[in-house]
This record gives C-alpha cells, sequence and structure tokens, in this order.
C-alpha cells in the first residue's frame, strides 16, 4: 500500500468495535440471550445488535474507510465525515439496546427508543454509505474486489431499511399490514441481508485484495471470480424478491430463499477455490499467522453454508449454532485475524512510514510476535468449534463454559493489537528513533499521514 494515506478514524472504529465483542460475548458467558432466553426474546435481540452493529458493522465501516482507497486507486471521498458517522453508530446503538431492553420489561424505558436508535443508525450508516458509494463512483470502472464491496453496500441500504421498519412496528409509533408481515416474516431476510450480504460480500471484496497483498500474489481477476461475484448478484436480487413477496403476502418465498442459499453455496465454493490459488501462486514463502488464522474462518464459512443448505439444519436449535459457527467462526474469525496484521500494518505505516528510507526501522512483522499469537488463535477457534457442538447440543451450561474460554482467548488476541500499538515488540534499538511520533492507541490521527 505505498503512499497511501491512512485514514484518521479507522483506529477508533476498530476500538469500538472491539470493545463491543467483549461486551457481546461478555452477556452470552453471564448466560444473557440465547440459548438461556429465546431466539426472538428482546434480551436476544440485544445480544444479536451488539455483535451485529458494534462489533461487525464497526469494524467493517473501519476497515473500508482505509481500503475502498487501495481497491479503487483513488482518495475516499468525504472522509471527513467518518467522525460524525461514527458518533451516529454508536448513540444509535445504545438507543436500540435501551429500546430492546424496554421492550423485555426489564427496565422501565419509553419504547420510543427502539426508532430513534434506528434513525440515528439510518443516518449513521447513510453517511458511511455516501463516503463509500462517492468513492466507488468516482473510480469506475471498478475492479472485482471494489464491485463485491457495492454489492455489500447494496445489501447494507436493504438491512438497515428493513431494521427500521421492525423498530417502528415493534414500538408501535408504525402500523400497518405491511409492517405486519414484515415482523411476522422478515426477521430471517434481515438477518441474512445483514449477515450474509453486508458483512459477508464485502468482507470477501476486501479480502481478495488483503490476501494478494499479503501473500505477495499476482492481482488477477480470474473467470471463477467473476462467477462468484453473479453468482453472489443473483442471490441478493432473489432476497430482494422474497422482501416484496412477504411485503405484499406473495407465495413463492420459501423456494426463492433456498434458491438464494444454494447460489450462495456456489459463490462460497468458487471463492475458496480462489482463495486457494492466491495462495498457491504467492511469492511470500510462507505464510504469516494472519492468513493462516484466515484460512480457518473461511473452512468456517463453507462449513456453514453447506449445513445450512440442508432443510432440516434451518430450524430450531441447529440454525442458532450454524448462525453462531457463521457470526464467530467465519465473520469474527476473520475479523480477528486480518485485525492481527493490519493494526501491525497501519501502526507501521504511522510510526515508520514518515521517516523510511532516512532511518533504519523494522519490518512490520517486527510489530508482533507470531509464536504466542498463534496459541491464541488456536484457542479461540477451538472454542468456537465447543461453542457450537453445545448449541447443536442444547447444553447451556457447557456453552456457556466454552464462550469464557473465547472471551478469554479473544482478549488475550486485543491485547496483541495493543502491543503492536505500543510498539512493545520491536527491538529497542529500532523502537523510537529521535524523528518518529508514538501512535495514538485508538484515538484519531491529528492528520491523514502519508
Amino acid at each position: 500500500m505505498p503512499g497511501a494515506t491512512l485514514s484518521r478514524w479507522t483506529m477508533s472504529y476498530f476500538a469500538a468495535a472491539c470493545l463491543m465483542l467483549v461486551v457481546g460475548q461478555g452477556l452470552m458467558a453471564a448466560g444473557f440471550g440465547y440459548p438461556a432466553a429465546a431466539i426472538g426474546a428482546p434480551e436476544t435481540l440485544v445480544l444479536v445488535h451488539v455483535v451485529a452493529i458494534g462489533w461487525l458493522s464497526l469494524l467493517m465501516v473501519g476497515a473500508l474507510l482505509q481500503f475502498v482507497p487501495v481497491l479503487v486507486g483513488r482518495p475516499l471521498v468525504g472522509g471527513n465525515y467518518a467522525a460524525p458517522a461514527l458518533l451516529l453508530l454508536i448513540v444509535g446503538l445504545i438507543c436500540l439496546v435501551a429500546g430492546f431492553v424496554a421492550l423485555s420489561g426489564a427496565v422501565d424505558l419509553p419504547l420510543v427508543l427502539l426508532p430513534l436508535g434506528g434513525g440515528a443508525l439510518v443516518a449513521g450508516f447513510g453517511l458511511v454509505l455516501a463516503i463509500l458509494l462517492a468513492s466507488l463512483l468516482a473510480a469506475r470502472p471498478l475492479p472485482l474486489p471494489a464491485r463485491f464491496v457495492a454489492l455489500g453496500l447494496a445489501a447494507l441500504a436493504g438491512t438497515i431499511l428493513l431494521g427500521f421498519c421492525f423498530t417502528l412496528a415493534l414500538s408501535g409509533v408504525g402500523a400497518g399490514s405491511l409492517l405486519d408481515r414484515l415482523v411476522a416474516d422478515g426477521v430471517s431476510l434481515h438477518a441474512t441481508f445483514g449477515l450474509g450480504g453486508w458483512l459477508s460480500v464485502t468482507a470477501i471484496g476486501v479480502s481478495y485484495r488483503l490476501l494478494t497483498m499479503f501473500l505477495l500474489a499476482p492481482e488477477k481477476e480470474r473467470p471463477t471470480s467473476h462467477a462468484a461475484l453473479q453468482a453472489t448478484g443473483l442471490a441478493m436480487g432473489l432476497l430482494f424478491i422474497c422482501i416484496a413477496a412477504v411485503l405484499f403476502g406473495l407465495s413463492g418465498e420459501t423456494v426463492l430463499f433456498a434458491a438464494a442459499l444454494l447460489l450462495t453455496l456456489v459463490a462460497a465454493l468458487l471463492y475458496g477455490g480462489d482463495v486457494l490459488h492466491i495462495y498457491r501462486a504467492r511469492k511470500r514463502k510462507q505464510a504469516e499467522l494472519n492468513i493462516r488464522a484466515s484460512f480457518i474462518a473461511i473452512a468456517a464459512l463453507l462449513v456453514a453454508i453447506l449445513l445450512v443448505n440442508v432443510p432440516a439444519m434451518r430450524d430450531g436449535d441447529g440454525v442458532a449454532a450454524l448462525v453462531y459457527l457463521f457470526v464467530f467462526g467465519w465473520l469474527t474469525g476473520l475479523g480477528l485475524a486480518q485485525l492481527y496484521k493490519i493494526v501491525a500494518f497501519l501502526t507501521w505505516l504511522e510510526a515508520y512510514g514518515p521517516i523510511m528510507g532516512r532511518a533504519p526501522i523494522p519490518r512490520v512483522q517486527d510489530l508482533v510476535e507470531e509464536s504466542r499469537a498463534r496459541i491464541l488463535f488456536m484457542l479461540y477457534y477451538g472454542a468456537v468449534a465447543a461453542a457450537t457442538l453445545a448449541l447443536f447440543a442444547g447444553a447451556c451450561g457447557l456453552f456457556r463454559i466454552v464462550v469464557f474460554a473465547q472471551l478469554a482467548a479473544t482478549l488475550a488476541i486485543m491485547r496483541e493489537f495493543v502491543r503492536a500499538r505500543r510498539l512493545s515488540a520491536v527491538p529497542a534499538a529500532l523502537r523510537t528513533p529521535a524523528a518518529i511520533v508514538p501512535p495514538n492507541l485508538f484515538l484519531p490521527l491529528t492528520t491523514s499521514r502519508r
């Protein structure tokens, strides 16, 4: 990423996201939400949105603010709006969570917090969409990874609009047959657009670029990559038709949804094949830890998508276990694995980029200690696998125990991020030359640096 401008607010997004991941896993370990409560209970809705918005979406937005310019080879448009977007997203999430708590009856709070939170989230994500879409439109024609990101942003728009409709219906502010049908039959579509469309499709697009960059592999658009994009686009088109079918009470939504899942499996298999090709074509002899850990996440994606295409798996505890594997094995696993490299890489650019060529500087790899982190990722993925099996078995007590272990591994991995920001692993002779400004832990850069 030579000469790239560092996004001022990316690290702040990452820090807020990591905090929300800790909160979400802590709630599960404490027995809050599913499986201690029903899948549709307000407590579970709190947990789901803390993880999906607070952790995964903030993580994704922070990454896109930094890497969309890398994908398209042009500066970000409207980057100054990243800060108000972050504020709106955090305020919106807090209000939304408070509204779900009010819905549970645990605390006497006004239900109007639900649409207030939903409105703030629409505004925050609207700013994000404006920044990113303007940046993509200015760079047409788009390379393949950026087209995946564009598809993911379309899914984000659908997700937030559906979510806002749910807040109107659940709070009683809005009423009508359309909202009633949406609440009754549209929850799975909302979740699919969010987890499968916005988060997964965007992650796949960014990962195409990051994998080639970190593995020093040739950047070639293969026919299988285009086929994966087309299958993904068709699947999302079917999901939009499903929403129309639900809203207007039309039949065939179940068949269309199953067809979308099948197309998703095709796209995931093609993506997996592309990742394998990138790995084999690499110029870097030994893959670093972030790549090896990402492969486990991609394996979790393939297993989850394969099993969710089995109709018997889409009911009850089975679907909950698969969603858990998808969220924490695929999305969270990939997020933590790539953060391990991205945090070190951006810290290196921030600290040593300005003095490159003028003083001895460490390598990016000198900012991390892989031998210790390798064990932590093994513990994390092992805990995710055990938690998934516990959900399949309906063993709530065992689930809480292994989620606590998963939380401990997550905190230890996050400590590695902090150590990278503090330059703790860098040899003392190279750590802080006189000309460098030590990076902030998570506060924004004073100015954008090159």
